[in-house]
């Protein structure tokens, strides 16, 4: 088929290698614009971008698609169906309406559960047992569309946002060139109206570890804005991001650290950190962070 592909972050970049290995025609690669990135600040193009150029696809990065010119400009590919996964802008109808066969998009939840801007950090964040992918038609609404195709997987004890986002861009990976070799005998089933919830963009104010929750929810925060924005807690005027965790046995006043191995007390029951970074270092296992920087049993995380 030729394709617009619209897409931005890393976890597109898979989906786009999948597309071109399969041997279908990419008319065009459609991202958000490059951005200032790195110590210099300089604009930095998007993963999507990156990968498009090593590829040799043409790659356009409009700020909006409303304009008629875009619109106009987009049409013109005359593509048989746009392929979107976290392309991180609204398709006005004239562009949901060119592609000959609509366009397709890859969202990493069971829909009509977590709609939305963060699905895989939600799930995790919510304690869902289970994720998935669907590969949905796009309507104006969103989020809303009828799904083609649906796989779910289930969501590890342990796992981290960054590593399901992984095994769900392969799956979305593999979901999307079996819904375009199958386009034509597909049957698209609406969503129901019962279990609509909606992931809302993570607001950098969540972050914050409160260990007075139960250890259920700490332990969910942590592996759920792993690594980014990366829950946190001050420690002796330092901020420390918690960057993988486990539940954990013991109990005690929230915060305190109940061995010196991590294991931090919180309102009901305990979680170990098993991951952790610090202002100026990158992330290390807690063996390693204790040697540089010890936080010995009776410690209580959170006091400066």
């Amino acid at each position: 088929m030729r394709i617009i592909f619209m897409g931005t972050p890393e976890f597109s970049v898979p989906v786009l290698d999948a597309l071109v290995a399969a041997g279908h025609e990419i008319a065009c690669v459609y991202c958000q614009p490059p951005r200032p990135a790195g110590r210099g600040k300089k604009d930095r193009p998007t993963p999507v971008h990156a990968r498009a150029l090593e590829l040799g696809l043409e790659v356009r990065h409009p700020v909006r698609l409303k304009a008629p010119e875009e619109q106009a400009a987009f049409a013109a590919l005359n593509a048989d169906v746009a392929v979107v996964v976290a392309y991180g802008l609204i398709l006005p109808q004239a562009v949901l309406d060119a592609p000959a066969k609509g366009c397709l998009n890859i969202h990493a939840s069971l829909l009509p559960r977590w709609r939305g801007a963060a699905p895989i950090h939600r799930a995790i964040m919510a304690g869902d047992a289970e994720t998935g992918v669907c590969i949905m038609q796009m309507e104006a609404g969103l989020d809303t569309g009828p799904v083609l195709l649906r796989e779910a997987l289930a969501i590890g004890a342990e796992e981290t946002t960054a590593e399901l986002h992984d095994r769900l861009s392969v799956l979305g990976s593999r979901l999307i060139t079996e819904a375009l070799t199958r386009l034509d005998d597909l049957v698209a089933e609406e969503q129901p109206e019962a279990g609509v919830t909606y992931a809302a963009k993570i607001d950098k104010a969540e972050a914050q570890v409160d260990f007075a929750r139960p250890a259920e929810e700490v332990d969910r925060l942590i592996r759920g804005l792993s690594p980014f924005p990366g829950a946190w807690v001050e420690h002796e005027g330092q901020r420390l991001k918690l960057l993988a965790s486990r539940l954990a046995e013991g109990s005690g006043a929230p915060g305190t650290l109940l061995d010196d191995a991590l294991t931090i007390a919180c309102g009901v029951g305990a979680v170990q950190v098993l991951r952790l970074q610090r202002a100026g270092k990158g992330p290390q296992e807690a063996g390693v962070f204790l040697r540089g920087m010890p936080i010995a049993a009776g410690a209580v995380l959170g006091e400066s």
